[in-house]
């Protein structure tokens, strides 16, 4: 520390260490997961016995220096930051058994009460409850590992290292007494995700032909181009009138969690893929077990893990996955080749870019502070799955790296890729105005907003499922090889929101006719409450159909023929669409259609991604708050408060609706059957505070 009339000269360090445990294991380690793709029923055991477990090592190191003088504070500084995590990942490793999203065969004769509806042996089966009665999944799937490794059957175990720093120089300039600029420059450097046991895997294409290989070398590219510049201007116009303008750029590294399918795929954690046909319908109960897995071998041959370890793999060394898959299909009993989900990243992966920007104005309007701004931020270059070889039973010609015979049947090549790339984008722009402060002597304090918002992309999410308020959610492309289609309102977006909170002591002890209950009693009462009103989330409707020949991963979007009436005001208040069984009507699957693709000789639908919304979301909180002291210091605070709150959340009781069944094919769908909030919940507590 150095100091002067006129400056001041800090240097602070940091250096800290951090370990965090999170983890969410299954309690149920034995049964398998039954799941119903098209959102109608509850799954059973949906984790299957997934593992998915972190345990991050932070090191944290930090060396800043400020400077500051009468008309400038400049900061600078260099930050280090050391991640080695370990990761544990499997879906489903008890295995998992797909019900809908796909046609289930059927794998004997099943009769109908009229003889009119009967269904025989080989035949599409209708529904996925029939599917599910009758024991004929649509998809057997399971997560396993080879025991030769040294993690023996353990799923998906990796050790993950990744290092940061970053370089910033700041400015604080007071260009006058009223107007001040803040200047800023970092520069940031991610290095790639790497796994110290060189457990990894990934694509490459070779002069037009792509290669599977372990140990990939680099896993993608090293982002040096991290320099972001940040400006702020603040300008006090009047003393009531203060206004601002800024923006920034900032980096956006992957997520080491999500982002990383580099780690836990093929050959160190397996996932054979059964889809039912009509000459090999899947019966429940049909298992593959890691110690059936076959070995793993180059293209001319030669064992890879022949040591058993995983360290001596060569970078980039190639896999034959032709053969492993056929050795795989050799465990089945209809010996059919099954598709191996592959995952990978791309090469040309790294860090995405946030763009952001914002002008407000704020004004004091007696007690009270009024403001209003305008904010928008732009993302590029964000993470999304693609799927280079298609969707899961893809035609011939729509999978270009998988092999067919002269009938259509998978005979060999590559199956389902899933690969990370960088080429997601996102937009926001919203108004978002508030108003602060204390009415009056002795009023309440009140902080109310409202936003008013737009969230644009192309996708909300890097890996989809059914979404926990009934509908199911995709983070995936309708035509895999497309993804303009996709542009439309986040999956999170909210377009309009409300925000009142207020804040009262009741000052009961004013009150005359209570004067003789003492202070005791009357002091130190105040109520509070909270009460928020948001537009319902937009969700997109499904067919539950493969429409093309680009396979089937429960995306496939229908054509809209007619515009429903959404809403709850009804007499029966779940029938969102209002049609009850004829729902669909509105709808229209084009299947069957001239020039159409794939099995059902369809094309992709023209409806769009979260083209309507959910119902929208209420709810009021009050609280009633008593603080009685007891006995006091010298200083003259108390020793002792004790507490007592009565808190009543949901005050109305207002039931809040969830989404709706979103896929077409099946039971239910434009039906409500989940609330998306609680019912009323009222609490009394004391505390003792001293």
């Amino acid at each position: 520390y150095t100091h002067t009339a006129s400056a001041h000269l800090v240097l602070e360090s940091l250096f800290s260490i951090t370990r965090s445990t999170p983890g969410f294991p299954t309690p149920n380690r034995t049964d398998p997961a039954v799941k119903f793709n098209d959102g109608l029923f509850e799954a059973f055991n949906s984790a299957g016995g997934s593992v998915m477990s972190a345990y991050g090592n932070l090191f944290h190191g930090q060396q800043t220096v400020a400077w500051t003088s009468n008309r400038h504070a400049v900061k600078a500084g260099v930050e280090v930051r050391i991640n080695r995590d370990t990761t544990y990942f499997g879906i489903s490793p008890n295995g998992e058994y797909d019900f809908g999203g796909g046609v289930a065969y059927a794998r004997q004769n099943i009769p109908s009460r009229s003889g009119k509806h009967d269904i025989h042996a080989g035949d599409p089966l209708p529904d996925t409850l029939s599917g599910f009665l009758s024991g004929s999944p649509f998809v057997y799937t399971v997560a396993i590992a080879p025991s030769n490794f040294s993690n023996g059957e353990h799923i998906g175990p990796a050790a993950i290292s990744r290092n940061a720093a970053s370089v910033y120089l700041q400015d604080t300039w007071k260009v006058t007494p009223d107007f001040t600029l803040d200047l800023g420059l970092r520069w940031e450097l991610y290095t790639p995700i790497t796994e110290r046991a060189r457990r990894t895997s990934s694509f490459l294409d070779v002069g037009g032909v792509q290669q599977f290989v372990l140990n990939p070398q680099p896993a993608y590219q090293t982002n040096w181009k991290g320099l972001t510049p940040r400006v702020q201007a603040a300008w006090q116009v009047t003393r009531k009138l203060h206004a601002h303008a800024g923006g920034g750029v900032t980096v956006i590294p992957p997520n080491i969690w999500q982002d990383n399918f580099l780690t836990g795929s093929t050959p160190y954690a397996v996932y054979p893929r059964l889809q039912s046909s009509a000459g090999a319908p899947i019966a429940y109960g049909f298992q593959i077990t890691p110690t059936q897995l076959p070995k793993v071998y180059t293209p001319s041959g030669q064992e890879i893990f022949a040591s058993g370890g995983t360290n001596t793999v060569a970078p980039n060394t190639v896999m034959d996955v032709d053969r492993y898959e056929k050795d795989v299909a050799a465990l089945t009993p209809s010996h059919v080749v099954s598709a191996l989900n592959l995952s990978g990243i791309d090469r040309s992966f790294g860090n995405g870019t946030l763009y952001t920007w914002t002008a407000g104005l704020e004004q004091r309007v007696g007690p009270l502070t009024a403001s209003a701004s305008y904010v928008g931020t732009a993302a590029v270059h964000l993470p999304r799955t693609s799927f280079p070889n298609a969707y899961p039973g893809a035609s011939p010609g729509f999978a270009p790296h998988t092999q067919f015979d002269s009938a259509g049947a998978v005979v060999g090549g590559f199956g389902v890729e899933n690969v990370i790339t960088a080429s997601a984008h996102s937009t926001y722009h919203a108004l978002q105005a508030s108003l602060s402060g204390t009415i009056g002597h002795g009023g309440p304090g009140i902080q109310a907003s409202y936003t008013w918002g737009r969230s644009i992309d192309d996708t909300s999410t890097v890996i989809g499922g059914t979404g926990s308020t009934g509908a199911v959610v995709q983070g995936f492309s309708q035509n895999p090889y497309d993804t303009h289609g996709e542009k439309g309102p986040s999956s999170f977006d909210v377009a309009h929101s409300f925000t009142l909170s207020a804040a009262q002591d009741l000052h009961l002890e004013d009150i005359d006719f209570l004067k003789f209950a003492g202070s005791k009693v009357t002091r130190g009462w105040e109520l509070l409450s909270i009460s928020s009103i948001s537009s319902g989330a937009p969700f997109t409707v499904y067919s539950g159909v493969q429409q093309t020949g680009y396979g089937s991963n429960g995306v496939d979007r229908p054509d809209q023929v007619a515009k429903p009436n959404l809403s709850t005001r009804r007499t029966v208040r779940e029938d969102y669409f209002g049609k009850g069984l004829d729902n669909p009507s509105f709808f229209s699957i084009p299947v069957g259609v001239a020039g159409g693709t794939g099995p059902n000789q369809g094309r992709f639908g023209t409806l769009g991604r979260n083209t309507f919304r959910g119902p929208a979301f209420y709810n009021f909180d009050v609280a009633m708050i008593k603080d009685t002291p007891f006995g006091h210091r010298p200083s003259g605070s108390e020793i002792v408060n004790l507490q007592f709150r009565a808190e009543f959340f949901n005050l109305f009781n207002i039931v809040t609706m969830g989404l709706p069944a979103n896929t077409l094919q099946g039971s239910g769908f434009g039906e409500i059957s989940k609330t998306a909030g609680n019912s009323r919940q009222i609490q009394f507590s004391l505390k003792l505070i001293y």
